[in-house]
């Protein structure tokens, strides 16, 4: 009796102790729409993947069709093989056009069939090409066989490099067939249609994709070979590069080559360069089974390029594409050969992708470099498992969370202004050292247009746990207008999110259609409760939540 009596007074003084516990202060962000920080410049309206052929397929053309009706702008869309050798069967990691061959007398034969039913889905959506000049069609390779890769997850990644990662056997034929590719476009698109596309000269030819010799110097004759085929096509067109997978000595080297020494196709002095493009990844690991993301490598990398065009001179307001923006480096390794991936899934990808995005813009102004875009390398695989954990934004023809980051991204228009208070991490400390200390990054992006204001916010940690987060404030100055409309749109485990309603339904392999569309509705973007009116005297406002970790909120105010 004396033992029940002792647990309940224990139990009884824990409760009071619980009940005695200070609700968490609310994290006070600050957002002034009088100070203008520059245009909301739709840097995450761009897209990118290997596989070219899924651009045809259903659930290619339907998650095409989102992302074209989410941005207020054309989107941009890079594709690796896009001259490749084949029959335009798909393969992950693999897509062909068979665009060139040549006939029994080594004569060049044109097909632009494929190519074209790829560039027409792009079209019909008022979507953009940033078009890769890659790969080395089999009759132009050095080394054509074996052409065709096997590759498949969990085997090492060189074995994709085959035939069609060689330079040409001839530079003459293969400046011809860009040529005339250009000036087909020009032909089948119009003249204004084409000026608006971006040219490029293949993909991370300091990496793994380009097999020489010296690659540092057969790219650099490439890119001046395919620079001067497609200025000769359309003279207004706008190319650039070099696309490096790192931004070191070789992206060095190549912007010191195309503005001052010798170009190896006309023997002129430089090359044109009318955009900067390099790629920049994270490293996320399991820690004590937790995946853990690398944000601050992602950072590194980024601030890296952005020095790289800062150092010249002559490239003072020359635009600069991330050509792939991403957590890793292998969109086609699923969580089951690479544990390290399975944040793709769910929330842990919406928050980086909202924080990284948001951070793009202040570390491009630290460098005074003008950013015009940042390439999600991610969209849809055919032919695989529900949720497999590819980085993708859509399964099997639903889409995943991380897609409604880009629909909020969507609503945001105008001008980026001023957002401060109590935030835990910039830019600057993210790229020191992650987003690894005992608080998560809670922070806001905010911009406005003549009739409305709209703040993104988010809740991320590198570390893989979700619980409660905390309550946020959102005090919002500058108001211009009495009264407003607000609503609120969220992204965490109970709203805009597929995932985990199909975990919910026990995560079938086959989801029946009744399933299928109600993981339809679970993808799309959720509003929390109904618009309500708000007055704002002082042009003021105070938004209050509770923002889970891993979450991400838009709020909007129309006026």
């Amino acid at each position: 009796m004396k033992r029940l009596l002792t647990a309940l007074s224990l139990a009884a003084s824990a409760s009071l102790c619980l009940a005695a516990a200070p609700a968490p202060a609310p994290v006070q962000l600050t957002i002034d729409a009088g100070r203008v920080q520059g245009p909301m410049t739709p840097i995450w309206a761009w897209f990118g993947y290997d596989e070219p052929n899924y651009t045809t397929a259903p659930n290619g053309k339907k998650l095409l069709s989102d992302i074209a009706a989410l941005s207020p702008v054309p989107v941009y869309v890079r594709a690796h093989n896009l001259m490749t050798s084949g029959d335009g069967s798909y393969a992950l990691k693999w897509g062909s056009t068979g665009m060139y061959s040549e006939d029994k007398d080594g004569k060049p034969v044109y097909n632009w069939t494929i190519i074209d039913q790829i560039f027409d889905t792009y079209v019909e959506r008022k979507m953009k090409p940033l078009a890769q000049i890659g790969f080395m069609p089999e009759a132009l390779s050095q080394r054509p066989q074996p052409y065709q890769h096997r590759w498949k997850p969990g085997t090492p990644y060189q074995e994709i490099m085959t035939g069609w990662a060689t330079p040409p056997k001839d530079y003459d034929k293969w400046a011809e067939l860009i040529y005339q590719w250009v000036k087909h476009s020009v032909a089948r698109y119009g003249r204004e249609e084409v000026e608006s596309w971006y040219w490029e000269v293949w993909n991370e030819p300091d990496g793994l994709y380009l097999i020489a010799p010296d690659t540092k110097l057969e790219y650099f004759k490439m890119y001046d070979y395919a620079a001067d085929a497609v200025k000769r096509a359309l003279p207004t067109a706008r190319m650039g590069g070099p696309h490096t997978a790192g931004a070191g000595r070789f992206m060095d080297d190549f912007l010191q080559h195309v503005l001052h020494e010798k170009n190896l196709a006309t023997g002129k002095t430089g090359s044109p360069l009318d955009f900067v493009a390099f790629h920049a990844k994270g490293s996320p690991k399991v820690v004590n089974g937790v995946v853990q993301m690398g944000m601050g490598t992602h950072f590194k990398r980024l601030d890296q390029g952005f020095a790289l065009v800062e150092k010249y001179p002559e490239l003072k307001g020359i635009p600069v594409i991330i050509g792939e923006s991403d957590p890793e480096g292998c969109a086609a390794c699923g969580m089951q050969t690479n544990p390290e991936n399975a944040y793709r899934n769910g929330t842990l990808y919406s928050s980086y992708t909202a924080a990284s995005i948001a951070r793009e813009f202040d570390l491009a102004a630290r460098r005074a470099v003008n950013l015009i875009g940042a390439v999600n390398w991610s969209f849809e695989f055919e032919d695989q498992p529900w949720f497999a954990g590819f980085r993708d934004l859509a399964t099997n023809g639903v889409n995943k969370p991380v897609l409604n980051v880009f629909r909020m991204l969507g609503m945001m228009r105008g001008e980026r202004v001023a957002v401060g208070g109590d935030q835990a991490y910039d830019a600057a400390a993210i790229m020191a050292g992650g987003v690894r200390g005992a608080r998560t990054d809670i922070n806001a992006l905010a911009s406005k247009d003549q009739h409305s204001i709209a703040v993104l916010v988010w809740n991320y940690h590198d570390d893989d746990v979700i619980d409660a987060g905390s309550p946020v404030e959102l005090h919002i100055a500058g108001i211009p207008a009495g009264q407003v409309q607000l609503r609120h749109y969220r992204i965490d485990s109970d709203n805009s999110n597929s995932y985990t309603a199909w975990k919910r339904m026990g995560s079938p392999a086959s989801p029946t259609a009744a399933q299928v569309a109600e993981l339809q509705k679970a993808s799309e973007l959720a509003q929390l409760g109904a618009a309500s009116t708000l007055d704002t005297p002082g042009g003021k406002a105070t938004v209050r939540m509770q923002l889970p970790r891993q979450a991400v909120s838009l709020v909007t105010l129309r006026y």
